[in-house]
């Protein structure tokens, strides 16, 4: 009886399962930083390598995959997975 009273007041909710804007601020930063990352990784690979530029191009392509499907998962896949779980909880009560 209290948690469903918590629940209704928004009240010990982690703020991940409250889909305010605030948990998307990041989102941003996830592409921009997967990208730098696996950019980087291929720029010391080339230079360990001597492979110039190919391992650099390889990073910037799949730091840039891992960037959009981070973007996607935050997105589409994750608001997805909390409206299934409400609908469960609806039912179940």
């Amino acid at each position: 009886m209290v948690d469903q009273k918590r629940s209704e007041t928004g009240r010990g909710r982690s703020p991940a399962s409250t889909g305010e804007p605030g948990e998307y601020l990041g989102v941003g930063l996830h592409l921009g930083g997967s990208i730098v990352l696996f950019l980087f990784a291929g720029q010391w690979l080339d230079g360990k390598l001597g492979t110039e530029p190919w391992f650099l191009l390889a990073g910037v392509f799949v730091g840039a995959g891992a960037g959009f499907y981070s973007v996607y998962r935050q997105l589409v896949i994750l608001p997805r997975e909390r409206e299934s779980e409400k609908g469960k909880e609806g039912k179940g009560s």
